[in-house]
């Protein structure tokens, strides 16, 4: 796999593994939504909320931080009464609409599977790692 070392029993992801990054970005469930949602252009905060069903004020601004820290997303203010501020995507933000849009597709597909498992799923089978 992508870094993966082995030694003569056992795999590990290595704590610095870029494989560990992307996952942990595209992990975030409104890392993606947000992405996604500026795929077509500029957008102000107050239209990336009403695009997006169900993520607070605080927690937009908290993922736009987070992607805006990893160059994923660029904020542009304009000055003025009131003040203006826009996000977009840098070309960085654009490489990851593929994976989402990947991602998105097999969720579409697989969708059904997954939420039929899970309302299957009773636990007795659960066993906890010691």
């Amino acid at each position: 796999m992508w870094c993966v070392t082995s030694d003569s029993t056992d795999s590990m992801f290595l704590a610095d593994c870029r494989a560990r990054l992307a996952f942990d970005l595209l992990g975030n469930t409104w890392n993606c939504v947000v992405l996604w949602a500026l795929r077509h252009g500029p957008r102000r905060p107050g239209e990336l909320r009403g695009r997006i069903g169900g993520i607070s004020q605080k927690v937009l601004t908290e993922t736009l931080r987070r992607l805006e820290f990893n160059g994923l997303v660029a904020r542009r203010s304009y000055g003025g009464s009131p003040p203006r501020v826009e996000y977009e995507l840098t070309a960085l933000g654009r490489t990851l609409l593929d994976p989402i849009d990947a991602f998105g597709a097999w969720a579409f597909e697989h969708g059904d599977e997954v939420m039929a498992a899970q309302d299957n799923y009773s636990g007795d089978n659960y066993t906890r790692d010691s």
